[in-house]
């Protein structure tokens, strides 16, 4: 059964709403917006009736609050009003409302307006997910295409995106940087990550390659995939517009290479002027880095892995993400042991 919110400052609105939902619908009845986004915090519904004029925070106000959380901008949304104003219906429509109803509203009226967004909403999220799978296959090609060119990190990109979801979940579940990760949907942030290394492309063979260390010119060249990665991806940005999970994907590709303490590329910023995302790919990219074999070093052990990331934390590393880090490092083995075997 659908979840409403049903959100009116008075009572009587309340239960005439209930009563004409509650046979269809799981309705919760709310008598402030704050009380709303309270709720939210652990239950999502399919659908919000709205009141404009409330104290504390009017319905306009709680839109415009709604559509700023990638988590919650896409709920539908129908004003309650008294008002026949054609300024407020305009006002918000432009806010991303779906529909107006008029207070005191028909039962049948408000079932019917109901009934038909949510089946309009269920066609445009099957839609959504037929374009999130298309993106994930054509991502998945992309990465593999990348790797496949760089023979020194087989497997790299399945081994980060798996500590990727072990170490964000594990940050949710601490309320590590909570605020800022309120929202986040790990299935379309991890398949994001697949493309953190896209710039590699324009780097040469040669280099990727290479059968020892690098040189300090050939290591600057190598460096410049962080920058043409951004580039990559902002140019599909102008070709289909920015979504977010492009903007994820931007922003591994551009930062997780940047160290904590400001001596990281390609911008050299410091501490919590690191995109968040960029901070906790550069813990999994450099942890999957140590573990491994390379042509001109024997792979670390997990304890010697460990061991080097909580000695870079404050340094190379977010203090916060690494204490995290410690708490899950035996899946990260895990994951390690299941990728190499």
């Amino acid at each position: 059964m659908k979840t409403i919110f049903v959100i009116d400052d008075a009572g009587i609105n309340l239960t005439k709403a209930e009563q004409a939902l509650e046979d269809s619908y799981n309705v919760v009845t709310l008598l402030s917006a704050t009380r709303m986004f309270i709720l939210l915090e652990k239950v999502t519904p399919d659908l919000i009736l709205l009141d404009i004029e409330m104290p504390e925070m009017d319905g306009f106000t709680a839109l415009r609050k709604l559509k700023e959380n990638d988590y919650t901008a896409k709920i539908p949304v129908i004003f309650l009003t008294a008002s026949h104003d054609n300024e407020v219906e305009a006002r918000g429509i432009e806010l991303g409302a779906v529909d107006f109803i008029t207070k005191p509203f028909s039962p049948i009226v408000l079932l019917s307006r109901i009934s038909n967004h949510l089946h309009i909403y269920e066609l445009i999220k099957k839609r959504t997910e037929r374009i999130e799978q298309l993106q994930n296959n054509i991502v998945f090609v992309l990465a593999d295409m990348v790797e496949s060119r760089d023979k020194v990190t087989s497997g790299h990109v399945e081994r980060t995106s798996e500590y990727l979801k072990i170490l964000i979940e594990a940050m949710q579940i601490n309320g590590v940087y909570a605020d800022e990760m309120n929202g986040w949907n790990v299935d379309i942030l991890v398949p994001s990550a697949r493309l953190h290394d896209i710039g590699k492309i324009v780097v040469s063979d040669l280099i990727l390659n290479k059968p020892g260390k690098l040189t300090d010119e050939e290591f600057e060249i190598m460096k410049t995939h962080a920058v043409e990665g951004e580039h990559i991806i902002n140019r599909i940005i102008s070709r289909t517009g920015e979504g977010i999970f492009l903007r994820q994907a931007k922003l591994f590709a551009g930062y997780h290479h940047e160290r904590w303490d400001g001596t990281g590329y390609p911008y050299s910023l410091k501490g919590a002027d690191i995109p968040l995302l960029g901070r906790i790919m550069a813990l999994v990219d450099v942890y999957d880095a140590l573990v491994s074999e390379r042509p001109y070093k024997k792979a670390f052990t997990d304890d010697e892995a460990v061991r080097i990331i909580e000695e870079s934390s404050g340094k190379h590393f977010d203090p916060k993400i690494v204490e995290v880090f410690s708490t899950i490092k035996d899946k990260f083995r895990e994951v390690r042991c299941s990728k190499y075997l």
